[in-house]
């Protein structure tokens, strides 16, 4: 399957650091995570502070009542800008999040980048095309709703 490229944006009302703190605390991302996804982390006792090398592993429902085991391993970390993971194991071929904060004079702009490859040649590329692109989509949009009820949001003015 060719390699999906997906870059969400948002601009979020906090400082640098206060933004850093909660997207690099992996216990967060359940928070901004559809419930109905139930989505939770198995190893709690050895999720801290990020470093690279550092395992996440996760167990989550992302199509109906569909478990999926999930890994990930925290491959960069260059505090307060960015940090980036990678599948260990899980559901797709190949897996990277990018997570990027560039300061602005009113907040910080977060930019994820996820990258990805479904397995199953053909097969793959239909069901991503009928599903799962829509519901990475669906997935960011709900982070944007849930990171504007915990952070606030930047009014637009129009011009």
């Amino acid at each position: 399957m060719t390699e999906q490229r997906l870059v969400y944006t948002q601009k979020i009302p906090a400082g640098i650091d206060e933004v850093w703190d909660f997207f690099s605390n992996p216990e967060n991302l359940v928070k901004i995570t559809p419930e109905e996804m139930h989505m939770r982390i198995l190893n709690k006792e050895d999720v801290g502070s990020l470093y690279p090398g550092m395992t996440i592993s996760y167990k989550l429902y992302p199509f109906f009542d569909f478990p999926v085991r999930w890994s990930t391993e925290i491959q960069t970390v260059d505090r307060p800008h960015e940090f980036s993971d990678e599948q260990k194991s899980g559901p797709y071929e190949f897996w990277r999040h990018r997570h990027l904060f560039s300061e602005l004079p009113d907040g910080v702009e977060m930019t994820d980048i996820i990258e990805y490859t479904i397995p199953f040649g053909f097969f793959g590329e239909m069901l991503d095309k009928l599903l799962i692109h829509s519901r990475l989509d669906y997935v960011f949009s709900y982070r944007r709703k849930k990171i504007e009820e915990i952070f606030g949001f930047v009014q637009r003015v129009a011009s």
